[in-house]
């Protein structure tokens, strides 16, 4: 049998405790008071938000002719597709007098996307649709039209984005305008009541 060899160890210094361990007093701390407020995040919410008082069970009394529609991104390029002219669409689907409001995000979101959603865009910038500006940052467009719903249950929504639509149809009250089979569908709108 050989020698075994011995390896030479060198730049070997004396091993120290990191700032993040948690065996330091400090980091026990720091881990105790995380792990209280992910408790607090965890339990269940005792309150209710306060319903408008325009709510009559789940159906919105605010809603009336002449409707006010926020318009999506895609709802927008769906209309294109389908070859639709947006405000005789919304009016053949409504009966009534219909204004498409866009904001500005989604104004900014179509212009980001290009050439290839020009015609949606030159469809947006038609001076007979409203405009509204948005007071946050950044351009998306689906966390602004759900702030706007849940503070004014006053709009329509029309988009074709399957997740906005499902975050809308937990607001109570707030129907939905897709497009569908080359027309556009609603759901959730309230019956209107017979005044007699």
């Amino acid at each position: 049998m050989g020698v075994a060899k011995k390896t030479r160890k060198f730049a070997q210094m004396k091993r120290v405790i990191g700032q993040r361990d948690s065996r330091l007093k400090k980091n026990q701390m720091t881990g105790a008071v995380e792990a209280q407020k992910k408790a607090q995040a965890e339990a269940p919410k005792r309150e209710i938000p306060q319903a408008p008082s325009s709510m009559f069970f789940m159906a919105n009394q605010a809603l009336g002719p002449p409707y006010s529609v926020l318009i999506d991104t895609n709802f927008l390029s769906h209309t294109v597709r389908a070859k639709l002219d947006l405000q005789t669409a919304l009016m053949n689907l409504l009966y009534a007098k219909a204004t498409p409001i866009i904001t500005s995000c989604v104004m900014a979101e179509l212009e980001k996307l290009g050439p290839k959603y020009r015609i949606a865009l030159r469809i947006a910038r038609d001076e007979r649709w409203e405009r509204l500006k948005c007071d946050h940052t950044g351009t998306y467009a689906d966390d602004c039209i759900v702030d706007r719903v849940m503070k004014h249950r006053i709009y329509l929504v029309g988009t074709n984005d399957r997740d906005l639509k499902r975050r809308i149809r937990k607001i109570p009250g707030v129907p939905i305008v897709s497009v569908a089979r080359g027309k556009y569908v609603i759901e959730r709108l309230p019956d209107v009541p017979d005044s007699r």
